[in-house]
């Protein structure tokens, strides 16, 4: 967590209270959180905190490549650390849950596709994959 907060200065952002209070929430969680829990659990810590601040601050974590916004059945969206190099996520249509993996595939082939298709010139991507966690598969079997 310091290493990131270290980093947002070199880039000239201020460390407030309300930026290191979300940064400790997303850095002690285990899984992605909405925008309304990650205030509620920092509002501990910063008393006060608003949810323009979270979200303000979410879209400079992202843009540090700290977070990844995760992209949720109707239209929501959560956040989770970016723990790998380059990664996607497996979301459980069921219970939410997200889980990263490494995105080691190749997928230029088809980027230059779409690129060619649109016009677009394609900078970055994000690969989620919906479907039942092992859990939910043995509770719908059930």
């Amino acid at each position: 967590m310091e290493d990131l907060l270290s980093e947002m200065r070199d880039h000239g952002y201020r460390i407030t209270q309300a930026r290191r209070a979300v940064v400790q929430t997303l850095d002690a969680a285990d899984a992605w959180l909405s925008p309304e829990l990650i205030q509620c659990r920092a509002q501990d810590s910063c008393p006060g905190l608003g949810l323009v601040t979270v979200y303000r601050t979410l879209s400079l974590l992202s843009s540090l490549g700290y977070v990844r916004r995760i992209h949720l059945e109707g239209g929501c969206n959560g956040y989770a650390r970016a723990g790998l190099q380059h990664s996607h996520h497996l979301v459980c249509r069921s219970c939410q849950q997200v889980v990263e993996f490494l995105g080691s595939e190749d997928l230029t082939p088809l980027v230059e596709r779409i690129e060619g298709q649109t016009g677009f010139r394609i900078e970055d991507h994000m690969l989620e994959l919906l479907g039942l966690c092992p859990d939910c598969q043995t509770r719908e079997a059930a």
